[in-house]
C-alpha cells in the first residue's frame, strides 16, 4: 500500500480528525511571497528600497510610519482580503467537513474561513493580518482592520500614506500594530482565548479514540506549537496516526514509525488525488 492510499484508509476510518496547518499550506495554494506575486504588487517597492520578496518588506527599517503603513496596508490587503489564486483550502474542507474535526494553524493568513471551514473549529494561534492591537499594549482587545486598510490602499501616494490615517490605539494614542505573535506584545484577545479553550476541549476525552493528526506545509520555525504535541499525542495513543504532507520535509520519529506517514509532495496535489 503507498503512502497515499494509507492517507486516504486514515481519513476514511479516523473518528476524529486534527489538522495541524503551517506556511506551507498557503504557500501550496498560491500564496507566495516572491516571484510573480510579489512583482505584480510590489514592483514600486522593490525598485526604491531593494527587496525581493514581501517577508522582506515586512522588516525593512522604513524611515517614516507612513512608508511602512504603506507596504502593510498592500501587504494586509493582498495576503488577508484577497482569496488564493489555488482552491487547496477549498478542497481540504471537502475531505474533512463531515468528520469530527478541528484546525490547530499557524497561519495569519484567514484562508480557513474564507473557504468555510467553521469558525468554530479553528485555533488560529499567531494572530491574523485582519487584525489591529495597540503597538504598547496597553489593553487586551484587537480590532477589524478591512475598512482602515482598504482607505490606506487607496490613499497611499508614492509609497506613503497620508499621516490622518496612521492607525492610533483608541485608549491611548500610541500607534496601533498588527495583531501577530513576534514578541512579548501580542495580545491574545477574548477571541484567541475562547478559541484555544474550544480546541483544549476538542482534545480532552479523545484518548485511545482513532484519531489522524493531519499535518499540512508546518516547518521548524516553531515546532512546539503542532508538530511536538501532533507527535506526543501520537505516541500516547497507539490508535493514533500521524500524517505529515509536507514538500521537502516530510518526516516522523522513529517512536511513532509505524503510526506514521509520510508524503513529501506539493500539499494540493495530494489533495487533489486523495478527492
Amino acid at each position: 500500500m503507498t503512502e497515499l492510499e494509507r492517507l486516504k484508509e486514515a481519513l476514511k476510518s479516523a473518528d476524529t480528525i486534527v489538522i495541524g496547518a503551517g506556511a506551507g499550506l498557503s504557500t501550496s495554494a498560491g500564496f507566495t511571497y516572491s516571484g510573480e506575486r510579489f512583482e505584480k504588487h510590489f514592483s514600486d517597492f522593490q525598485e526604491k528600497y531593494g527587496f525581493t520578496d514581501m517577508y522582506s518588506g515586512a522588516f525593512y527599517p522604513y524611515a517614516t510610519s507612513e512608508e511602512m503603513w504603506a507596504f502593510w496596508s498592500r501587504n494586509i490587503w493582498v495576503n488577508r482580503y484577497l482569496d488564493p489564486p489555488k482552491p487547496v483550502y477549498e478542497n481540504l474542507l471537502k475531505l474533512v467537513k463531515d468528520k469530527d474535526y478541528f484546525v490547530i494553524t499557524t497561519n495569519v493568513d484567514h484562508c480557513f474561513q474564507k473557504a468555510g471551514f467553521d469558525k468554530k473549529r479553528l485555533f488560529y494561534t499567531q494572530g491574523d493580518y485582519g487584525l489591529f492591537q495597540c503597538s504598547e499594549p496597553c489593553h487586551d482587545k484587537t480590532y477589524d482592520n478591512e475598512q482602515l486598510v482598504l482607505k490606506m490602499l487607496q490613499e497611499q501616494k508614492d509609497m506613503r500614506i497620508p499621516s490622518e490615517l496612521l492607525p492610533r490605539c483608541p485608549r491611548c494614542g500610541k500607534l496601533m500594530t498588527m495583531n501577530l505573535r513576534s514578541d512579548d506584545r501580542f495580545v491574545e484577545d477574548e477571541g484567541w482565548h475562547a478559541a484555544a479553550q474550544r480546541y483544549e476541549y476538542f482534545l480532552r476525552g479523545k484518548s485511545g479514540r482513532k484519531i489522524l493528526f493531519l499535518e499540512l506545509g508546518v516547518g521548524y520555525n516553531t515546532p512546539v506549537i503542532i508538530k511536538y504535541p501532533f507527535w506526543r499525542m501520537t505516541l500516547n495513543n497507539r490508535n493514533a496516526t500521524y500524517a505529515c504532507v509536507n514538500f521537502g520535509q516530510a518526516a516522523a520519529p522513529r517512536e511513532i514509525a509505524k503510526q506514521s506517514i509520510c508524503i513529501n509532495d506539493d500539499i494540493g496535489a495530494v489533495l487533489k488525488q486523495l478527492l
